[in-house]
C-alpha cells in the first residue's frame, strides 16, 4: 500500500523540485506544485507526468494536481482630462498601440461609460465580449490588444442613464474581466472627476496618470482639477500632453494655432510635472481615427508624437517596475 512518501520518490525530479504539498486521503492524491515561471506547455507537461507517474500506484484512485503560480501583477494607467473634447481617447488608443509595439503586454479598457469611443477607434464596433462564470472575456482586436467597453455591452447609439453606483460597478466589471498575461492596462477615463474616478482610485489605484489637455486656458483649468484628484488619490502623474497643437494648412503648409500653443508645457512646468509632448491637430489623425486605424500603427510622421509619448512612459514604468 502507498504511503506520501513512497508516492513523492515516484515523482520526476522536475516534478519534485517543485512540490509544496502531498495528501493521500482515501485513496485521492492531492498535489500542490508551484508553477511560477513556467509557461502553459511546461505546465502541461509536468501535470501530465505527475498523473502518468502516479495512476497506478498501489492505494490511489486519484490523482488531483493543481499547479500554482503568483498571479501576475498587473499594472494600470490611467489617462485622464478635465474636460471631454480633448482628444482624451485618441490619445488612449494610439498609446496602447505603440506601448504595444515596445513589447509591452497591453489592454484597454474604455471606462467612459457614457461615452464610449475605444470600439469606434480600435475598430471593434459590433463585437460583444463572452462570459465565463462571472468573468468577462475581453474582446480581441486586430491589432493585437484586448479590450473592453460599454460601448460592447450596450446597443450602440443608445443613451446609458446610470446613477454613480451603476456606472462604479460597469467599471469593475471591465477591469476585473479574464485579462489573461495581459501586463498593462490602459484606462481610458471618462472626463472630469465623477463617480468612476472616484471609483478607480479607491478599488484600482492606478500606478499612473497621463493628463491630456488641449493648450486654452478654460481646458488648463479644468486639467488642474484632475491632477488634484490623481495626487489626493496618491496617485502618481507621470505627465502632461498637449494635444491638438498646431494645424498645418493642407493648401499653404502655415502652422497656426486655434487652440493655442504652448500652454500645456508651461502649466506642466509650474507644477512641477513632466511634460511628455504634444500632438498636432492634423486632419490626418483624424479621419485614421474614425476609420479604426489609430496613427501610431504606422512608422511615419504621424504615427511620431504617439511613439514618442509612449517611449517617455514607458521609461517611466520601467523605473518604478516593482
Amino acid at each position: 500500500m502507498s504511503d506520501e512518501n513512497s508516492l513523492k520518490q515516484r515523482l520526476p525530479a522536475k516534478a519534485l523540485e517543485r512540490l509544496q504539498t502531498l495528501m493521500l486521503r482515501d485513496g485521492v492524491a492531492t498535489l500542490i506544485f508551484d508553477a511560477a515561471g513556467l509557461d502553459q506547455l511546461a505546465r502541461d507537461r509536468m501535470e501530465i507526468a505527475v498523473r502518468d507517474t502516479l495512476r497506478d500506484a498501489e492505494g490511489v484512485s486519484e490523482v488531483r494536481v493543481a499547479l500554482m503560480a503568483d498571479k501576475p501583477r498587473r499594472r494600470i494607467l490611467a489617462v485622464g482630462s478635465g474636460k471631454g473634447g480633448v482628444g482624451k481617447s485618441t490619445l488612449a488608443a494610439n498609446l496602447a498601440i505603440a506601448l504595444a509595439k515596445a513589447g509591452r503586454k497591453v489592454g484597454i479598457v474604455d471606462a467612459d461609460i457614457y461615452g464610449p469611443s475605444q470600439p469606434k477607434l480600435l475598430g471593434t464596433e459590433g463585437d460583444r465580449p463572452r462570459a465565463e462564470g462571472s468573468k468577462l472575456i475581453p474582446v480581441p482586436s486586430r491589432f493585437g490588444i484586448p479590450m473592453l467597453s460599454m460601448g460592447h455591452l450596450v446597443e450602440a447609439g443608445k443613451a446609458i442613464a446610470w446613477r454613480g453606483p451603476m456606472a462604479g460597478n460597469a467599471l469593475g466589471q471591465l477591469i476585473d474581466a479574464e485579462w489573461g498575461d495581459t501586463e498593462l492596462l490602459v484606462v481610458d477615463l471618462p472626463p472630469g472627476t465623477g463617480d468612476v474616478q472616484l471609483t478607480m482610485l479607491q478599488k484600482y489605484k492606478p500606478d499612473g496618470a497621463v493628463i491630456v489637455s488641449t493648450p486654452q486656458d478654460l481646458a488648463l483649468i479644468d486639467a488642474e482639477r484632475a491632477i488634484q484628484l490623481f495626487e489626493v488619490g496618491q496617485v502618481p502623474v507621470i505627465g502632461l500632453v498637449e494635444n491638438m497643437a498646431g494645424y498645418a494648412c493642407p493648401h499653404c503648409g502655415e502652422i497656426s494655432d486655434p487652440f493655442g500653443a504652448g500652454g500645456v508645457e508651461a502649466a506642466a512646468a509650474h507644477l512641477g510635472l513632466d511634460f511628455l509632448g504634444r500632438v498636432p491637430l492634423a486632419m490626418a489623425i483624424r479621419s485614421a481615427s474614425d476609420a479604426g486605424m489609430p496613427p501610431a500603427l504606422g512608422e511615419g510622421e504621424d504615427a511620431r508624437p504617439f511613439v514618442a509619448i509612449a517611449a517617455r512612459i514607458g521609461d517611466w514604468l520601467g523605473r518604478k517596475a516593482g
